[in-house]
């Protein structure tokens, strides 16, 4: 009978979160994936949540790359990819990869292999870097389900796929025309509309749909 000889793992990852989960898998036999407390040899990616990051990263000093995409550490390189996990391995061609220190040339490839597309971010511009990721995503998240839990609220239930075909559209629009596939009233100048529209809306909401429609302008 053959016996196949396991593969030795290039590097570990720390952290059985929705990043980590999503990585190993995609990386498969190149990657182990390990709880926080394990202390492996080799090359760490920390996967881990950013108030685990500087007690863990002393444990791994020179050979170590956190996810974190607004903490900067001294000595700690970073490697955050510009994406939203979900634990499954997916098609991430294309998507950013924020470089912040010298990370190892080895991790880089390995990202590469996946489809990230590497860019170098300077420290003092990850905050200001990971705000706008948060706006992009949790925020716009909040905005969608939010926009539901209005509707829902007075009794209004949405048939098919609720709100989302409208998301997918605007997404679809602003990634062919950028800021010209932008639509809707405040767009249009439609001043009455507008008023019409924040008054169904209770506080906070009414500020958000006032202060957001008017960001661009």
């Amino acid at each position: 009978m053959r016996h196949t000889i396991p593969m030795t793992p290039e590097f570990t990852i720390l952290g059985r979160g929705r990043a980590g989960r999503a990585l190993a898998a995609a990386w498969g036999p190149r990657a182990g994936l390990l709880d926080h407390g394990a202390r492996p040899d080799g090359l760490v990616i920390l996967a881990v949540p950013d108030r685990a990051v500087a007690e863990l990263a002393q444990a791994f000093l020179g050979r170590c790359v956190h996810l974190a995409g607004s903490l900067h550490l001294p000595g700690v390189p970073c490697a955050h990819p510009l994406t939203s996990f979900d634990g499954q391995a997916r098609d991430w061609k294309g998507t950013p990869l924020a470089i912040t220190g010298a990370v190892p040339d080895g991790l880089r490839r390995a990202f590469g292999d996946l489809g990230f597309a590497a860019f170098d971010l300077p420290a003092e511009l990850k905050p200001l870097y990971h705000a706008a990721a948060v706006l992009t995503s949790g925020h716009a998240a909040s905005l969608w389900l939010g926009a539901e839990a209005l509707l829902r609220a007075r009794g209004v239930a949405l048939p098919g796929r609720g709100l989302l075909p409208l998301a997918e559209a605007t997404l679809r629009n602003v990634a062919a025309l950028g800021s010209a596939g932008r639509t809707g009233p405040f767009v249009r100048g439609d001043e009455a509309t507008i008023a019409r529209d924040a008054e169904a809306l209770p506080e906070p909401w009414r500020d958000i749909f006032l202060t957001l429609g008017r960001s661009l302008d």
